[in-house]
């Protein structure tokens, strides 16, 4: 009778941090495969910028973290979420924001990744944005960040210092959203 108990409460313990996360009526799933990879949901969070709620975000990663300087620099696969809840999105301002993230996250010095982002952001602008679109960008050190839209491959940009600078979008020191930091690493 012991054992059961024993392997219940293991059972019942594990199930909430395997669990979908809804947030702003978007589900994140509790887990995302990428290619040989499952990746496990970390938390997610609103984009707010004034009274808009932008997108939902959500980050996942091997092993659960709340260190934001681990997921910005660790060359391991890793993925953030982006789910558009707002028709206030378009390409152009899309596109807008990654520039203004790019510059937060590098402080300024884009010029040396100058042809990635360029590359990364045409990623916006190749189909009209609306809401409900999902876009989910996969970090694996073989391969670099691979961008998808509606789970269909949009771009490919190989490099460890493109990963750093992508996610440092949201998890640098000076973020985007301080409060949508804190919702993905869980906290």
């Amino acid at each position: 009778m012991k054992k059961l108990f024993f392997i219940i409460l293991t059972i019942a313990c594990t199930l909430p941090s395997m669990a979908q996360l809804t947030i702003n009526n978007v589900k994140l799933p509790a887990t995302l495969d990428a290619e040989k990879t499952t990746l496990l949901l970390n938390g997610g969070g609103v984009r707010k910028k004034a009274f808009f709620k932008l997108y939902v975000a959500g980050l996942y990663v091997e092993k659960k973290t709340k260190n934001a300087e681990a997921v910005v620099n660790d060359d391991k696969p890793m993925a953030v979420r982006l789910q558009i809840t707002s028709s206030m999105i378009n390409s152009d301002n899309m596109s807008e924001a990654i520039n203004e993230g790019f510059e937060k996250s590098l402080k300024g010095n884009t010029a040396p990744l100058k042809k990635e982002i360029e590359a990364f952001v045409a990623t916006f602008k190749k189909e009209v944005i609306k809401e409900g679109d999902i876009f989910d960008l996969y970090y694996n050190p073989a391969e670099g960040v691979k961008a998808y839209k509606n789970n269909k491959l949009q771009t490919t940009i190989k490099g460890l210092a493109f990963k750093k600078a992508l996610f440092g979008i949201w998890f640098s020191s000076s973020p985007v959203d301080d409060n949508l930091r804190v919702g993905m690493l869980g906290a």
